[in-house]
């Protein structure tokens, strides 16, 4: 995946998201270029965990775009984010080699709730 042979920007950019997974859920950050991701794990086995990664991401359909990053621990992430029906897909392949494929509910956080306790900023 390549972000140079996107011209425009992604429709995520600047924006911030929560994904909810079966035990996991987690705070996503884009940033204004949609080229780097800012996360934190909220709750689920890895909660606690956050970073910043560069990401590349690829549209996919209409408001579906796959996203991915390697996050400084080593974990690989791959998700596919239907932004336009709240759906995500996430594959990733955590620092203790443990692979997850999980599936949920993607919804957009305003700034206060990002910031809110338990949260990721």
């Amino acid at each position: 995946m390549s972000t140079q042979a996107n011209a425009h920007k992604p429709l995520f950019s600047g924006r911030n998201f929560r994904v909810d997974y079966d035990g996991l859920s987690a705070h996503n950050v884009y940033s204004e270029d949609g080229q780097s991701i800012r996360y934190t794990i909220v709750s689920g086995p890895y909660a606690g965990a956050s970073g910043e990664s560069r990401c590349q991401w690829r549209q996919v359909s209409e408001g579906a775009y796959a996203i991915s990053w390697q996050e400084a621990d080593g974990a690989t992430v791959v998700h596919i984010d239907d932004f336009s029906n709240g759906y995500s897909l996430a594959f990733f392949t955590a620092s203790d080699l443990k692979f997850h494929r999980m599936q949920g509910a993607l919804t957009e956080l305003n700034a206060v709730q990002v910031a809110a306790p338990g949260g990721s900023w």
